[in-house]
């Protein structure tokens, strides 16, 4: 049976709606792992899953027989006719440090692919997710990298072992090559003139950006938002972008704005 979303599947918990915020990237998501390691000083995930800080940023491990459950899950979702694309990650990142040896991500892939569910990944780790480039189907997959800055001197401050902005810009134009859908997360905000040039820097090959205001964090008291949020749409209306202002930045948007918060997420 269905949850009255009409996407996710009752009892299901390892491929699930996520709930709030989260909901406004991906109507499902899959998170293969517990912990991450790039520890980004802005992350929100320790709390919201109830761990320290220092266990959550010391690394990522795979949860437990994972697979298996995936694969239970994925088989019900295929049941009831259910083909949508599964997020990986809210609580974690699917290209981690640590996956590059363990290469969990790649096999979650697979499992989804072959119950006809589509694919979108949400990463920082840059280069890493070019192993799994040939998996990637035009026709049900997406990926997407998070964006803060082009500046390697601030990545290295807010996001210190995560990939640095150039190479998670590279990776985003090869799967753009491959034909794969691809999208920017523009969150968190931290610095408006970053954001701006990120946008200009990858538009010829990102097809939608997802612009989300930095919150719980000193520096979200210093940015003019209302001045960021008609900034940051001229820019994307002026180069002809899709997308899609998150719910904190929407008080901003003038009555009337058009604000899908889904679009087909896929180049086929």
């Amino acid at each position: 049976m269905l949850n009255p979303d009409g996407v996710s599947v009752k009892g299901c918990d390892v491929i699930y709606a996520p709930k709030g915020q989260a909901l406004e990237y991906a109507p499902l998501t899959c998170s293969p792992y517990r912990g991450c390691g790039h520890r980004c000083v802005y992350c929100y995930v320790p709390a919201a899953i109830h761990i320290s800080r220092a266990e959550f940023d010391a690394g990522a491990d795979p949860k437990k027989n994972y697979l298996d459950r995936l694969t239970a899950e994925a088989s019900k979702y295929a049941q009831h006719g259910i083909r949508a694309q599964v997020l990986m990650s809210f609580t974690t990142d699917p290209y981690n440090p640590d996956d590059v040896r363990i290469g969990l991500t790649r096999e979650v892939i697979r499992v989804l692919h072959s119950f006809g569910l589509g694919v979108c990944t949400l990463t920082k780790g840059g280069h890493r997710a070019l192993r799994d480039l040939d998996l990637f189907d035009p026709a049900t997959d997406a990926f997407a990298s998070t964006l803060t800055t082009l500046s390697a001197e601030q990545s290295r401050a807010w996001e210190p072992h995560a990939a640095l902005p150039t190479a998670r810009v590279e990776t985003l134009q090869r799967f753009h090559d491959a034909g794969i859908f691809t999208w920017v997360s523009l969150e968190p905000v931290f610095d408006v003139e970053q954001t701006l040039a990120i946008i200009r820097a990858t538009a010829p090959f990102v097809d939608l950006y997802k612009v989300g205001k930095i919150n719980y964090h000193r520096i979200a008291r210093d940015i003019d938002w209302c001045r960021f949020t008609a900034d940051v749409t001229a820019l994307l209306a002026e180069l002809g972008k899709r997308h899609y202002i998150k719910r904190d930045l929407q008080p901003f948007l003038p009555d009337g704005y058009d604000n899908p918060l889904r679009v087909d997420q896929v180049r086929a």
